[in-house]
């Protein structure tokens, strides 16, 4: 239960700076940093208790690799939902009143773009923490943030750099993003997250 618990509050930190970052925050604020921040934070925190998903792509290029038990992934994302809902809730709360212009993302590059990124988040979590030679390192939290980042500023603009379908729904909620466009993010994260675990395991076979 300690895990579940764990990515539901990793989810919840993530999404409420995502959207305390983005709505109604200072000018000068930049939501990027702050999000790539709280992730690696989270990550370091509770990467001992749950590996430090907190997000439903990763955890299914976890399980694809073999290294989360079969039993635990849809706890893992009823957890990682429930955090990003609760957070785009206090959101609401905290911004009430700021006026939210949901983003219309043009559906290919969207979809593109979410692949890539999450792909290349998922594939930085599964070689950074979990395997290996790397075992017990203190630099996956590092790796795992400055992914986010290079994604936040990479395609942003094209798709919100949402890279977690987690996110996807809490942005969703919170009026960043409509929910017809919902559907992008779901398919593109779970696909950018399954084919990093399909990957990993063809380039590393004996990391079992």
């Amino acid at each position: 239960m300690n895990k579940y618990i764990m990515e539901l509050i990793g989810t919840f930190f993530l999404v409420l700076t995502i959207g305390c970052t983005v709505i109604g925050a200072h000018e000068k604020v930049i939501p990027a940093l702050a999000i790539a921040s709280i992730l690696m934070a989270m990550v370091f925190a509770g990467g001992h208790i749950s590996g430090g998903h907190y997000n439903p792509a990763v955890t299914l290029a976890v399980w694809i690799r073999g290294r989360c038990e079969t039993k635990d992934v849809v706890p893992y994302w009823v957890a990682q939902i429930i955090g990003a809902a609760a957070a785009a809730g206090v959101v609401t709360m905290l911004r009430a009143g700021v006026a939210v212009t949901p983003m219309i993302p043009d559906v290919g590059p969207a979809l593109i773009a979410e692949f890539i990124f999450t792909f290349a988040l998922a594939f930085v979590v599964i070689s950074t923490a979990t395997v290996k030679s790397t075992a017990g390192n203190s630099f996956y939290g590092l790796a795992i943030g400055f992914t986010v980042l290079a994604g936040a500023f990479s395609v942003g603009n094209i798709s919100g750099g949402a890279l977690n379908p987690a996110v996807a729904i809490g942005i969703s909620a919170m009026g960043l993003v409509g929910w017809g466009s919902l559907w992008i993010y779901l398919v593109a994260n779970l696909l950018g997250g399954a084919a990093a675990g399909i990957v990993f395991k063809s380039l590393n076979p004996d990391d079992k």
